[in-house]
């Protein structure tokens, strides 16, 4: 159940290249008080739920000042009954960058239980954690929860059909890179309606949970907001899919077809 969990996290995160190649907008496209619902589906069967919340922060990191980004999960329905999970990960991100200077998880999940934390160093390419020192190929290294913040405020205006953006992020004990690929345009129907929305595929690596012609789609409004309203994997039994519930505080209109 925990890979599936995984797999949302995912589902969620867009990729881009770094600043210089592909700049951020002159604002970030979330504002504090933002928060967005999904829920995560094994065939028709509701698994998992997730929240994601934009706040304030009283923290600052060399004065200067940031966002908490908060992301709980949890089982739901028959899943919750025999597997229970209750994750929780806080991202602090700097308000003008957006690149995380720490970040900690509280993983729960039946007897399992895990607390990590990491420090981001982006001067030095750092990245220190309970488990270790790492040392990051770029500065702009990102925990998963910072990498689709981030994403999402990207300058993404110029990009073309088969273009591919890379992004560094940091899980568990290791830095990792994740590579996607822009698909073109598409209109979901959804919670929120029908949205217009950019489609893209993040690589994947085919192993005990993905088939070697797995594909994962991602679709984000085609809006000022860039918020995931879908997106979906092949696994070796059937398909993961993620689904928006609901979404508040949103900075922008939804690009809503009409």
């Amino acid at each position: 159940m925990r890979k599936l969990l995984v797999i949302a996290v995912f589902l969620i995160t867009v990729s881009g290249l770094s600043a210089q190649e592909l700049p951020l907008k002159k604002e970030p496209v979330f504002q504090a008080g933002e928060v967005l619902q999904y829920k995560l589906k094994y065939g028709f069967i509701t698994a998992a739920e997730g929240t994601l919340k934009v706040l304030n922060s009283d923290l600052k990191f060399g004065d200067k000042p940031t966002y908490k980004l908060v992301v709980d999960a949890r089982t739901s329905g028959t899943f919750d009954i025999f597997y229970k999970i209750r994750d929780h990960y806080d991202s602090y991100i700097d308000k003008t960058t957006l690149t995380p200077y720490f970040y900690q998880e509280n993983v729960r999940e039946a007897s399992y239980k895990r607390q990590d934390k990491a420090r981001f160093s982006q001067d030095t390419r750092k990245v220190v954690s309970n488990r270790g020192t790492f040392t990051a190929p770029t500065d702009q290294t990102f925990d998963l929860v910072s990498a689709y913040y981030f994403a999402r405020s990207l300058e993404i205006s110029k990009m073309k059909i088969g273009d591919q953006f890379k992004l560094n992020y940091f899980l568990g004990d290791n830095i990792h890179q994740l590579e996607i690929k822009y698909v073109g345009k598409e209109v979901v129907d959804s919670k929120l309606g029908k949205i217009r929305c950019l489609k893209f595929s993040p690589s994947i690596d085919p192993g005990r949970i993905f088939r070697k012609d797995s594909k994962l789609y991602l679709w984000i409004t085609d809006d000022g907001n860039r918020v995931p309203v879908k997106a979906q994997v092949e696994i070796i039994v059937g398909a993961v899919t993620m689904e928006i519930k609901s979404a508040e505080g949103l900075k922008y209109p939804l690009a809503k077809e009409k």
